[in-house]
């Protein structure tokens, strides 16, 4: 999965104008936060001017910059939604400009957000990518394309996405810029970013859940149902279309959770909150029942585990149940609700009588028998023997270690939590970030080439961008608020 967009986003914004001092007391091997800082300005500079089309970003260029590539297209005029691309690029200068206060990082990261806005659909959210070629744009039902002008909507892209954190970070990123003070009165800007969460909320089932696209509002006499076995299901891959099902695959609705926890952290809309605790009780209703009290990657209308892709069968899994864990209990960090620890004893139960003979998990294991799951290479046919498994896909998971440090995690009191998510407060706590940031930032800094690039494989990268650009912010804001 990608990388979470930005460490800054569980805590509130602060300080922005203020003069950058570093005191002399820093520990003298530390990179100088000056020398960073303008290394910072080179790599933003080279993106913004070279890069961007419309303000967004592919997830790759040649190292020219003059053909973008996403996971599904390749253009001298596309830019990616799906991270990394335009939105984790975008989350990236915000977080320089929150570190610095520069407004040349405020400018590209806004740029970033109106390449959002010309390619935000009508339904409200985002497809994987854009391409801004005129003729591929007339394909799409934009939501600031005037519907007279359209003869046929029925034969326009209109289904908005919310698998691999597309319009989740579209979102993010719309949500963040909105909420500074110079874009207060930013009228495209706040017109997207409230058409994109009254569609986002409007899409939620009455179970609490979200499908993995919508094209519009939920159906409200959709049933509410709990998680159950299915009588019977296939063994051969029907070829459905499951893109109304409740996903939890990618973590679509981790990331949902994440994006209302921020929006009513700086918004205090009370509509973030409701949705947030009617998410948790989606994923106790998910829970599957003994013996197999974890969840699926999908689920139909019935709440039955159903298949997605012709390597995704009905099944519990081991990679989306803690997950479902971790996404519960960030909800229990938030509500303070015991109802959503209620899972964790007999989920954690089955994660450790669930492990396979080399410590590791199956991503799936078969409905009931909680036998492990697996695919024979080239056919897709599904059986119960690992010899022979297709190479681009995880049929095994080693989430052990992840399971320990959740167990851990569940003994900390709820304050230390909440705490923590309001991250350092004082400038000791600062010079330790800034200590542990460092290295990082140096790595960051060696790795950036004259041009302003970060390359891999002889490639512009956006996750190189993404990662580098945030290691560096991480620690010129420590260093800017350490003693």
């Amino acid at each position: 999965m990608n990388e979470k967009p930005l460490a800054f986003v569980s805590r509130v914004m602060r300080h922005l104008a203020f003069v950058f001092v570093v005191s002399s007391a820093m520990a003298v091997d530390l990179p100088d936060p000056a020398q960073i800082s303008a290394a910072m300005k080179k790599a933003v500079t080279f993106a913004h001017t070279h890069l961007a089309r419309q303000g967004g970003y592919a997830s790759s260029y040649d190292k020219e910059g003059k053909i973008g590539e996403t996971e599904h297209n390749r253009s001298p005029t596309v830019i990616s939604i799906q991270p990394p691309g335009t939105t984790t690029m975008g989350l990236a200068m915000l977080h320089a400009y929150y570190a610095t206060g520069e407004e040349l990082f405020l400018r590209a990261a806004r740029d970033a957000a109106g390449a959002l806005i010309q390619s935000q659909l009508a339904s409200g959210g985002w497809d994987s990518d854009f391409d801004f070629s005129p003729e591929k744009m007339s394909k799409y039902h934009l939501r600031t394309r005037s519907d007279a002008a359209i003869k046929d909507k029925t034969k326009l892209r209109n289904l908005s996405t919310l698998d691999d954190n597309k319009t989740q970070s579209a979102l993010l990123l719309l949500l963040e810029i909105a909420n500074q003070s110079a874009m207060k009165d930013d009228v495209p800007l706040q017109q997207a970013k409230k058409a994109g969460f009254d569609a986002l909320l409007a899409a939620q089932a009455p179970n609490g859940g979200w499908p993995q696209q919508f094209r519009g509002p939920a159906d409200a006499s959709a049933p509410v149902k709990k998680a159950n076995y299915p009588s019977d299901w296939s063994r051969v891959f029907p070829k459905l279309n499951y893109a109304d099902y409740y996903t939890l695959n990618d973590g679509n609705l981790s990331e949902i959770a994440k994006l209302l926890i921020r929006a009513h952290e700086l918004e205090k809309d009370d509509r973030y909150l409701a949705a947030l605790r009617h998410l948790g009780d989606f994923f106790l209703l998910a829970q599957m029942p003994e013996p197999q009290p974890v969840w699926a990657m999908q689920y139909d209308a019935d709440m039955h585990p159903a298949w997605a892709r012709k390597f995704e069968p009905p099944s519990v899994t081991a990679y989306e149940s803690l997950g479902a864990l971790e996404t519960l209990h960030d909800i229990w960090v938030i509500t303070g609700e015991d109802k959503y620890l209620a899972p964790m004893k007999a989920a954690l139960a089955w994660f450790d009588r669930s492990k396979l003979a080399d410590g590791t998990h199956a991503r799936f294991y078969e409905l009931r028998t909680n036998k492990p799951l697996f695919f024979v290479k080239d056919t897709y046919e599904l059986t119960y023997d690992d010899d022979n498994l297709p190479t681009h896909y995880s049929f095994k998971t080693d989430r052990q270690s992840d399971v320990e440090k959740f167990k851990e995690r569940l003994t900390q009191p709820r304050e230390k939590l909440l705490a923590k998510l309001a991250g350092p407060q004082t400038p000791k706590e600062w010079k330790s970030k800034a200590k542990g940031a460092a290295d990082k930032a140096r790595r960051a800094l060696k790795a950036l080439d004259s041009e302003g690039r970060w390359l891999k494989s002889e490639r512009i990268d956006s996750a190189e961008f993404t990662k580098h650009l945030n290691a560096m912010a991480s620690y010129v804001e420590a260093m800017r608020y350490a003693e």
